[in-house]
């Protein structure tokens, strides 16, 4: 079975993970590693003897002291029991591997840090100061000093300091997993105490509350906290623990700790009041039962703890994943990277147009829809008025009226007439053009392997932009010649079928003036609109055929040739460009290794505890 000192010290390592990593959970809804771990917190108003407490508990002078609000950032205290013999030395988190064996330079970096931070004034912060004590003379615990509760702001600092202190303590004691040890003065009523106050408040039934007395010694003569510290006046789960602090003039001596600690345990073994507690007294006996207390919490909480790493490391290897691997430094596995991707774009590019994700099926409405319906909308009625088709053939015979039939007059009515087709055979090579550019858009958005890489994706924009554009233009040709084809040479057999004109005697002549007679233009112009619908039904289908052979066709065979060909000419550097990742996923890929990283060495260190014997 894991012992007592195992569990704490491998909770302490973790939290010190946790604290150089930062783990402050992301945007993961996961409660942080940190919150699921056990910690002590200390609590009180100021003057109420926290500093002495810790001191006491940790058996050295290191804290700052002086009126007022002393503590004006949280203390992250780690203490590490070392081997006897070992020198004590102190070490922050902002100074790493530089050791404080002097230790009124603890409390000189304690009180730098924090103006470094609230400048010198009198205002908090709640960023907390990690400062971990190696030393023989500690037990492994995990503590955190606040800065102690007030009730009116002093000069030079804000009107909302008491609510902003109030609110810092809270964001740590009403966790679950806090263990409260609130410090009230025994010269003081108990009633009045703003941290057992507050502590009810948070934890009502007391299970998570140490209640400590200090000053015992300062009480007027005549009175004593028996009712207190056998837990008549203010009942909790936990016994009450009696602390007799430093004096001033010990303090002004430099009286040691260690000393400080046998004047204590001699103050209860001959006090008439509180000899029959004396074994259950003292920042020795309150440091033991804190570190015994806080393994049976680690002990409980263990299952949980290690349902929350397991779920996290899931969690972070699922999203590492999404994110994708590191990019390589190798020339040939950057190429090979690019082309990967490349591949992975042109994929879903296809099973766009393909149907396997919406998009080209707006294609297919280009030609069903849009081109059907342009060329129902062609001026065919204005061009073959009796009035345009009178004037066209006039000018089409010149000095010479036309003998049996205005052939000239026929072409040039043909020939305007099938001019009209330009504009939606056009029509239609940009809207496929326009919706092909949109899918590449698309495409590009949902190849997650290119999230990452900003620069890649805009350079396969534009490669596919021109490739697109290039399409465009062979697609236009290639539909305007269709259209001219059907001008340059018209369908003979087709006016070889129409009924001919035909005189009472059989004779297919008419006089002259009959031939300029409305219902003469009428016919022509009857013959020339069926001609023209004729024109128009063969467009109708010959015109997609152009345009997804020119485009269509051409976008799934040959998007990205042109890109390759100059991707294989480019050099390492320019590669390693265009693999260029988005820092902001770059920093978040880095978090999610390190947390990674945590969350594992974290679940290595809880097995190897556990299966320790």
């Amino acid at each position: 079975m894991a012992t007592m000192e195992s569990l704490i010290v491998m909770v302490n390592r973790i939290q010190r993970a946790c604290t150089v990593l930062g783990d402050h959970g992301g945007d993961t809804n996961l409660p942080t590693l940190w919150e699921a771990l056990p910690s002590v917190v200390v609590v009180g108003g100021q003057s109420s003897g926290k500093s002495s407490v810790l001191e006491s508990i940790v058996g050295r002078d290191f804290l700052p002291r002086g009126s007022g609000i002393v503590t004006r950032r949280p203390l992250v205290l780690q203490l590490h029991k070392t081997e006897r013999g070992l020198q004590e030395y102190g070490e922050f988190l902002h100074l790493p591997k530089k050791k404080f064996t002097d230790f009124s330079m603890v409390r000189k970096e304690i009180q730098d840090e924090t103006d470094r931070m609230t400048g010198k004034s009198k205002q908090i912060s709640p960023v907390p100061i990690h400062l971990s004590i190696y030393s023989p003379n500690v037990v492994n615990l995990t503590l955190i000093d606040l800065p102690g509760l007030t009730k009116v702001a002093v000069e030079g600092q804000p009107e909302s300091i008491v609510q902003d202190i109030e609110i810092m303590v809270r964001s740590y004691v009403e966790k679950p997993n806090c263990i409260i040890l609130a410090i009230t003065p025994a010269n003081q009523d108990i009633a009045t105490s703003d941290a057992m106050k507050l502590s009810r408040e948070v934890d009502p039934t007391g299970e998570r509350t140490f209640g400590v007395l200090t000053k015992l010694d300062l009480m007027d003569k005549g009175t004593n906290a028996i009712d207190v510290l056998e837990g008549r006046a203010y009942p909790l789960q936990h016994p009450w623990v009696g602390i007799v602090n430093r004096s001033q003039a010990d303090i002004k001596k430099n009286v040691d700790m260690i000393a400080s600690r046998r004047k204590e345990s001699e103050f209860f073994a001959s006090s008439p009041d509180y000899g029959h507690l004396a074994s259950k007294m003292g920042s020795e006996y309150l440091a033991k039962v804190l570190s015994k207390h806080l393994e049976s919490v680690i002990r409980a909480r263990l299952p949980g703890i290690t349902s929350l790493i397991n779920k996290s490391i899931e969690e972070l290897e699922a999203e590492l994943s999404h994110l994708g691997r590191s990019v390589a430094v190798d020339t040939g596995a950057q190429l090979y990277t690019i082309l990967e991707l490349c591949r992975a774009f042109d994929r879903i590019f296809k099973e766009h147009l393909d149907g396997g994700r919406p998009g080209g099926d707006r294609i297919y409405g280009v030609f069903d829809h849009q081109l059907p319906a342009a060329l129902r909308k062609l001026p065919f009625d204005r061009h073959l008025s009796l009035q345009n088709i009178r004037k066209v053939v006039s000018e089409a015979d010149g000095y010479q009226p036309h003998l049996i039939a205005p052939e000239q007059g026929y072409r040039r009515l043909i020939d305007g007439a099938l001019n009209y087709f330009r504009g939606p055979a056009e029509a239609s090579v940009d809207a496929v053009h326009f919706l092909l550019k949109e899918l590449v858009r698309r495409s590009i958005a949902e190849t997650q392997e290119l999230k990452r890489f900003p620069t890649l994706q805009a350079e396969i924009a534009a490669a596919a932009s021109e490739a697109l554009e290039r399409f465009r233009e062979e697609s236009k040709k290639t539909t305007l010649r269709m259209v001219d084809m059907e001008s340059s040479y018209l369908t003979v057999d087709f006016f070889r079928k129409l009924p001919q004109e035909v005189e009472k005697g059989g004779n297919p002549t008419s006089s002259s003036v009959d031939r300029y007679a409305e219902s003469h233009f009428r016919r022509i112009g009857s013959n020339v609109y069926s001609y023209v619908g004729m024109v128009s039904d063969t467009l109708r289908n010959t015109i997609p055929k152009a345009v997804v052979y020119c485009q269509v066709r051409e976008a799934k065979q040959s998007l990205l040739d042109h890109f390759y060909i100059q991707l294989g000419k480019k050099e390492g550097k320019q590669l390693a460009q265009l693999l260029d990742e988005d820092p902001a996923l770059m920093e978040r890929r880095q978090q999610c290794v390190k947390r990674l990283e945590l969350y594992k060495s974290a679940r290595d260190e809880i097995d190897s505890v556990l299966w320790a014997r």
